[in-house]
């Protein structure tokens, strides 16, 4: 089975959490925590500053490790590494993955009251059931 390694961001403002709706691919229309996949020579860190800002235009730090997500998907393997993050300023917008495909299609500040509210995919529902027994 093929394995893909990447990285997430929880990114957390005013008690709130950012979740992000996939604008293309097998998982269009389901909801994440934004991230990406590392470069040849990048820490975690840098490919999570890297690729927030490729996709909603953000400056972040990255504070916290949350954990690993090991989830099976029907066609590969996943291992998603998550960390809590902060953003540096109030610059977040839907950038396009190509000409034509927004990377994400819609963005939500959620409470974690409010966390299940969309409907997250399958390995990211694991960092949720995590985020709600912390809070």
């Amino acid at each position: 089975m093929k394995r893909v390694e990447v990285v997430a961001a929880v990114i957390v403002k005013d008690n709130k959490i950012l979740a992000t709706q996939r604008g293309y691919g097998e998982f269009k229309g389901g909801w994440e925590f934004p991230g990406g996949k590392p470069e040849a020579n990048e820490t975690k860190e840098e490919a999570l500053k890297r690729e927030i800002k490729e996709e909603l235009n953000a400056d972040i730090e990255v504070n916290d490790y949350i954990c690993t997500v090991e989830y099976d998907y029907p066609n590969f393997h996943l291992t998603m590494h998550t960390y809590y993050c902060s953003l540096l300023n109030d610059n977040l917008e839907l950038l396009y993955h190509d000409e034509e495909r927004l990377e994400h299609e819609s963005m939500k500040w959620l409470s974690i009251d409010e966390i299940d509210s969309v409907d997250w995919l399958g390995a990211d529902i694991e960092i949720v059931n995590k985020l709600k027994k912390t809070n």
